[in-house]
């Protein structure tokens, strides 16, 4: 593998993954121009979580009661996991196999802002707690916090393992199984982006309906919709792949089951952390049995977007308030419908209105 590829020549027929090293960056000729929008997209929506006034919060989290505490702390800690492994892992995994220009930016710029997501659980957490290590140093104790951590790593790992066989002309290397690996962990991102922080998303604005620790559900709200971004990103590349690539088409009928299983999985997860989080109690318009019914819900929608049957008996939204605060819950970028309505260069778009999604359709 060579940082720039002088010889590498991109044409329409190039692929998005496993065709040649990069060359030169260019964007005047695109393949996929749905990624080049999203990034964007994304810059349009630059944030610094330092701009989101939380000094309210701080007493907002004493008042509390202590199972409302318990909620709160450890719905942040889940959050902080989810976002450390996606500030690194596309890049690790999916850049040293990349072979579009527009994709590789985007990867980049994914990567980027799920750091900003980091940093801002660092900037609630100093802002709210007196000793910010606690928090840290308690998350990996958490049974249901580390079960969550290997599912969503798994996949990444298996890609990165397999990535370095082909690197080094290992004799076990299958192209075929590489593409399979490929689309397994593609499949896991789009449930991570689309499913698993929704219990959480769902908690913070609950408070926030209360008129409590609403600079932190103002910052969630910002990473809603930053997520919205990824999750169309991750779905364009499980729509696409099989159309460019008989052995992603291929692939993509070989572990449909496997798929339904990781959504599954992953809907089974997430109710199991809503029992976690209110096993002491309930607040005022939120307990267990709602989450569970709208993580269904949720995995209903993601799963119906990238083409696997509905297995959730679920019609309508359980928790309708939230889509307030969730913004752009449509986003569509269809090889067909490559412009984006909305988008902003060289300014920062602060605004989350749903107006600004009106492109997208999830």
């Amino acid at each position: 593998m060579s940082v720039l590829n002088t010889k590498s020549k991109y044409t329409d027929k190039s692929k998005m993954f496993l065709s040649e090293d990069m060359g030169i960056q260019r964007f005047d000729v695109l393949k996929y121009r749905q990624f080049d929008k999203l990034t964007e997209k994304q810059l349009g929506f630059f944030w610094r979580p330092e701009e989101v006034d939380i000094t309210k919060d701080s007493k907002d989290f004493k008042d509390l009661t202590d199972f409302e505490q318990h909620i709160f702390t450890s719905n942040l800690k889940r959050q902080i996991l989810l976002d450390s492994v996606q500030g690194r892992s596309p890049n690790l995994a999916l850049l040293p196999i990349v072979s579009l220009p527009e994709l590789e930016t985007w990867i980049e710029t994914w990567a980027f802002s799920e750091t900003i997501h980091s940093k801002s659980y660092t900037h609630i957490i100093r802002n709210v707690y007196p000793d910010p290590s606690k928090v840290f140093d308690e998350m990996m104790s958490i049974k249901e916090i580390i079960d969550c951590s290997d599912s969503i790593t798994q996949y990444y790992d298996s890609l990165i393992e397999y990535n370095r066989l082909r690197e080094n002309g290992s004799s076990k290397y299958s192209e075929y199984e590489h593409k399979r690996r490929i689309w397994m962990c593609l499949m896991s991102v789009n449930i991570l982006e689309g499913v698993r922080f929704y219990v959480s998303f769902a908690c913070s604005w609950a408070f926030a309906e209360l008129k409590k620790m609403e600079g932190n559900a103002k910052i969630i709200k910002l990473i809603a919709r930053d997520e919205n971004v990824h999750l169309a990103s991750t779905q364009q590349m499980l729509k696409l792949l099989p159309r460019e690539d008989k052995d992603f088409e291929k692939i993509s009928k070989e572990t449909y089951d496997d798929c339904t299983q990781l959504f599954l999985d992953a809907v089974e997860q997430e109710k199991k952390w809503a029992d976690y989080l209110f096993k002491d109690g309930s607040i005022i318009g939120l307990n267990a049995e709602l989450l569970k019914q709208y993580v269904e819900y949720i995995a209903g929608k993601r799963m119906h977007a990238v083409g696997q049957e509905k297995i959730f008996n679920t019609g309508t939204n359980p928790l309708p308030w939230t889509q307030a605060w969730i913004t752009g819950g449509e986003v569509q970028v269809a090889p067909q419908e490559t412009e984006i309505s909305s988008y902003v260069i060289g300014g920062t778009k602060q605004d989350v209105d749903k107006e600004s999604f009106s492109g997208f359709s999830l």
